[in-house]
């Protein structure tokens, strides 16, 4: 038996081909999924267009411009009607609840209550304009809607593995992302071959990321008019465009149920806000899910809680 040694330079050398040949390997394999998916991102924007300059598309707007009157006329008389439950409603307006209660408090006079979830709450000052007021407010009603979406995400993998209902190959929500970032593949739903965001690590995701969300916001900001080449009439506003896309169940039909909606949304979305600050604060210094978390808090509060997992850091 002999043992044969490679020259140190050469091995550092094929080494070195080696890493860069993968490298390279994973990098084209990258470009050549951006490019999948900058396709694949650009059919519904594709297929509106076609679908608005063909002549099934000039029909629906044709049928859509006949009745836009109607449209408008019942949306105009829904307003009205929404102003007078948002005037009588007790969360709004002057006698609305604020956020110290019932301790004297001088609170800000450019805050009126006509927004929901408006308790008065602005110790910086950021909303004194008018116009800085309102789009903080469109900002704020996004990234609640986007929270609330993002936490039913992190929750419900995690809830659907520990009692085994089904068994992803990552139900953690931090782990998926880390073992992202080390280039590992996952099989989505434990189904092999299907990589929904692709299997070269996270500039894939981010792209679809940013598409997906890009997206629907592009559409948002071209207004809700947007739409009407489909023959597709809205007949709210941007942050609650209403109609048979945004509200099908017809919850805007009453005007008192609807502003109270408008308030518990904007409630549960600032609560999802500050439970994913929680999430992120679990996941360093735990390194388990929220669900896991919550679980060991349960079976044993006195030593699994915030104080005791700090003071063993």
């Amino acid at each position: 038996m002999s043992l044969v040694l490679r020259p140190p330079s050469l091995h550092r050398s094929e080494c070195a081909q080696q890493i860069a040949s993968n490298y390279f390997c994973r990098f084209k394999a990258s470009w050549q999924e951006v490019a999948g998916v900058l396709v694949f991102s650009a059919i519904p924007f594709t297929a509106v267009k076609a679908i608005a300059n063909s002549p099934i598309g000039e029909s629906l707007q044709r049928r859509m411009e006949e009745k836009k009157k109607v449209y408008k006329d019942n949306s105009s008389k829904l307003k009205l009607l929404s102003d007078k439950a948002r005037i009588e409603s007790m969360w709004y307006g002057e006698e609305r609840p604020r956020w110290l209660g019932p301790i004297s408090y001088d609170y800000p006079a450019y805050l009126t209550g006509e927004l929901p979830g408006d308790y008065g709450f602005d110790i910086a000052g950021l909303s004194k304009d008018p116009t800085a007021l309102q789009k903080y407010f469109n900002f704020e009603v996004l990234h609640a809607r986007w929270a609330m979406l993002a936490a039913l995400g992190a929750l419900i993998p995690e809830i659907l593995d520990l009692i085994g209902a089904f068994h992803f190959v990552e139900p953690v929500w931090w782990r998926v992302g880390y073992s992202k970032l080390k280039g590992d593949t996952l099989d989505y739903l434990g189904i092999p071959g299907l990589h929904v965001a692709g299997s070269q690590g996270v500039v894939i995701i981010a792209i679809c990321q940013a598409l997906l969300m890009v997206g629907p916001e592009y559409a948002r900001y071209c207004g809700i008019e947007a739409l009407e080449p489909l023959g597709i009439y809205l007949p709210g506003d941007i942050n609650y465009p209403g109609g048979i896309l945004f509200d099908p169940l017809n919850l805007s039909n009453d005007p008192d149920a609807f502003e109270e909606l408008k308030v518990k949304e904007i409630k549960n979305g600032r609560l999802a806000m500050v439970a994913w600050l929680g999430f992120y604060v679990q996941a360093a210094l735990t390194g388990k899910g929220p669900i896991q978390n919550l679980i060991d808090h349960i079976s044993d509060p006195v030593h699994n809680n915030l104080f005791s997992t700090l003071k063993y850091l």
